[in-house]
Formats: C-alpha cells, sequence, structure tokens
C-alpha cells in the first residue's frame, strides 16, 4: 500500500490507497483517506483506515434503490402494459416521457426484475440508444440478450440477425420486451422509424413471434408520435407514461435514503442535506443530487472531516451541475466533439462562418456539417437561433449552451 505525504500550513496529510489513479473525479471507491498528524487531540479527524461511507456504490449512478418512492402510479402503468406478457401474451406498447434525471431508466430496471421475478417466460432487454444508436446496433445487443454471446463483429446480414432472433422467441415460446432508453437519439440519427417497424411487424414475418416495445424519452422537445413515419404510425399506439420532475421535499426523501444507505450515521446533517436538495431542484435532475452527495462526502474525507459540511457540497456543485454536460458529451463521435469545439471557439458566430473552421478541421461538406449542427441542437448542446442577417438574410447563430471552459474542459 503506496503512502502519499502532502504539506500543508498547519499539519502533514498522509492518504493511503490500493491502487494509484490518474483522475480522482472519476475514482468511483478509494479507502478513505486522510490522517492529520498530531492536530487530532479529541479523535475528531478521520484516520487512515476509516471512511465517511458506509456503501458508496448507492452514490454511483446505475444504482438500483431497494425503495423507488414516489413514482406508484407510474410503475402501476407499466405494469398494467406488461401484465399480458406474462401470461404469454404480446405486452401493450408504452412510450415513457420525462426530463432526464426523474426516474425512468430506474422504473424500467424495477420493473423488469419483478418480470424476471414472476416468470420465465419473459425475456426483457433495456437498450441503450445513447450507445446503440442504429437499428443494426439496438438488434445486436438484443441478439446478445437472446443467446447470452455477441452476434460476430462483420459477415451477418440484418435480416438473419433480426431471423435468428425472432426463431429463437418461437422455438422457446417466450415473449420479447424490449425497452429503448433514451430512443431520443435514434431520431437523431434518422433510425428510430426503421427499428420501431422491425420490431412492431415481426409477427408478420416470423409467425408466433410476440414482442413488445418500450420507448424511453428524455427529450422534452420531440414528439415521438409525429415524428415517426406514417406506416410505424399505424401499428404504434402506445400507453404513454409521463415522469414529472421530482419537487423539493421529494428530493428530500429520496436523497434521504441514499444518505441513510450510503453514508455512517451522523455524516450529514438535514441542513445540509436541504441544500444539496435546493441545488438540485434548481437543476431538474435527481442524478446532479446523487453525485452531488458523492463528491462532498470525498470531500469531506480529504479534509480528514468525519462530517460533510456546506462547504464540500459548493465545491462539488462545480463538477455535478455539468453532469447532464458529461453524460451528453459521452456518447458524441469524434466528429461531433470536433464541431462543438469549434463551435465553442466560434461561440455566437454565423452558422457559415463556423462551417469554414470546421471544414478546415473535418474536410466534410456542408451537408453532414448541417445534420451535426442539428444534432448538436437536439440534444441540447447548442442553441441554433435563426435571424435576420443584412444582405444575407435568414441565416443561423451557433451558441453554446453550457459555459466555454466547461465544454472544452470535458472535450479534451
Amino acid at each position: 500500500m503506496a503512502a502519499l505525504e502532502i504539506d500543508r500550513p498547519s499539519a502533514v496529510f498522509r492518504v493511503s490507497r490500493r491502487s494509484n489513479f490518474t483522475d480522482s473525479e472519476q475514482l468511483s471507491s478509494f479507502d478513505s483517506v486522510v490522517k492529520v498528524m498530531g492536530d487530532d487531540p479529541d479523535g475528531g479527524m478521520l484516520s487512515w483506515d476509516e471512511s465517511v461511507f458506509r456503501n458508496e456504490h448507492v452514490f454511483e449512478i446505475d444504482y438500483v434503490p431497494e425503495t423507488f418512492s414516489h413514482r406508484a402510479g407510474q410503475m402501476e402503468s407499466l405494469s398494467y402494459a406488461l401484465r399480458p406478457a406474462v401470461r404469454g401474451s404480446r405486452p401493450l406498447n408504452v412510450m415513457v416521457r420525462g426530463p432526464p434525471g426523474t426516474g425512468k431508466t430506474t422504473g424500467i430496471q424495477k420493473l423488469f426484475d419483478e418480470v424476471g421475478a414472476q416468470t420465465s417466460d419473459v425475456r426483457t432487454i433495456r437498450v441503450n440508444c445513447q450507445v446503440n444508436a442504429t437499428r443494426y446496433s439496438v438488434f445486436s445487443r438484443l441478439f446478445e440478450g437472446t443467446f447470452d454471446y455477441e452476434p460476430p463483429s462483420s459477415g451477418i446480414s440484418f435480416k438473419k440477425l433480426f431471423g435468428q432472433i425472432a426463431e429463437k422467441l418461437v422455438e422457446e415460446d417466450k415473449v420479447l420486451v424490449v425497452a429503448l432508453d433514451d430512443v431520443n437519439y435514434l431520431f437523431y440519427e434518422n433510425e428510430a422509424s426503421d427499428t420501431l417497424y422491425s420490431l412492431l411487424r415481426a409477427h408478420e414475418e416470423y409467425p408466433g413471434a410476440k414482442i413488445g416495445v418500450i420507448v424511453v424519452s428524455s427529450d422534452p422537445a420531440l414528439n415521438v408520435i409525429d415524428e415517426l413515419d406514417s406506416r410505424v404510425q399505424s401499428v404504434f399506439r402506445p400507453e404513454d407514461v409521463y415522469f414529472p420532475v421530482y419537487d423539493q421535499p421529494e428530493i428530500v426523501d429520496i436523497l434521504d435514503e441514499r444518505v441513510a444507505r450510503g453514508f455512517h450515521d451522523g455524516v450529514i446533517s438535514l441542513e445540509t442535506l436541504e441544500y444539496v436538495a435546493t441545488l438540485t431542484a434548481d437543476s431538474g435532475d435527481l442524478r446532479v443530487g446523487i453525485d452531488l452527495l458523492r463528491r462532498a462526502g470525498l470531500n469531506a474525507e480529504m479534509r480528514a472531516s468525519r462530517t460533510v459540511e456546506r462547504e464540500d457540497v459548493e465545491s462539488a456543485y462545480e463538477k455535478s451541475k455539468y453532469i447532464n454536460l458529461s453524460r451528453s458529451l459521452s456518447g458524441l463521435t469524434d466528429t461531433e466533439r470536433t464541431l462543438l469545439a469549434v463551435i465553442a471557439h466560434n461561440d455566437g458566430e454565423q452558422a457559415g462562418d463556423v462551417y469554414e473552421a470546421f471544414h478546415e478541421e473535418t474536410d466534410l461538406g456542408y451537408t453532414r456539417y448541417s445534420e451535426l449542427v442539428n444534432k448538436l441542437d437536439q440534444l441540447g448542446l447548442i442553441d441554433a437561433d435563426y435571424a435576420e442577417v443584412d444582405g444575407r438574410g435568414r441565416s443561423r447563430s451557433l451558441s453554446l449552451s453550457y459555459e466555454k471552459d466547461a465544454v472544452l474542459a470535458r472535450l479534451e
């Protein structure tokens, strides 16, 4: 176990850890950290082998809580739609809507866990469309979930891939429920209609195939039904389940449960928790509050403190408030990241001027450039607003939706 000594004006801090790491912001767990030498007569500071965390995993984004509060109505609607699947029939299709950080993904995961506990005759597969943003990649994920191994990386057509999935369902007489999480990414790539058409029409080409679809959208500006082709609209009549933003009392309640499970007793006061809830409510995204608690706990440990104070929260918020930005950037291609960097360096300029700079970087044509601009706009990373320009008619100006330094720092 290595030890790192850091000089301080009033004390020497000794940080112990099991392994080296290059980016402490990405560290999910480390042995607690700090011991103040000769400055802790009352034992009120953390020793090198102590932590404020009881279970740090509780504050990770992919953690599924044991209790799912303030979403009883939504869960009842989802359960109603999937009830036929448990009886061996094709379930109702569902459209789940709501802003980011309102419990949609957690709700789907809880629902799938409940279905799995009731029957083995229903196969449930959640597809992250931010990662799988084409029809082929969606069905590759479904293939993996059906056969427990990945399809060949090349040499297999979509028709054959789809056929093997459908034939397996018919052979085993199982119902497949597909959740297309963040389906808005399929729309950004113009892949949504083809993907849904293949799923919804599967029983026509493969009699006996029973597939239900849950589409999950976090884009409030996206009208899923209106954006689909007419051939899909004619067969897609989903139940509508809306997840609203949590209000502050609900946020306090949810975060308080995370605190009880994730921190040791007495680590965070009610006053500090309510401050975290206020910042979370301002962001509209519960994930900000969860990430904020984790980072604040790490800050407290770096101070060798047994308690999380307001100063720890304030310092952590400078990182946590950009959780949506970081998540959106993680799904961008290299070309899209290049364009965003160009826009950052030409913030507020006309689209034509930005294109000139982008073309120098990539040599791509204007048509592809325009498609990429539209995607960044839809993702909420930029604002592409039309305005009258002297001598040029109407033209779009491109501006960042976030602070320039925050964007560029996360693109590096």
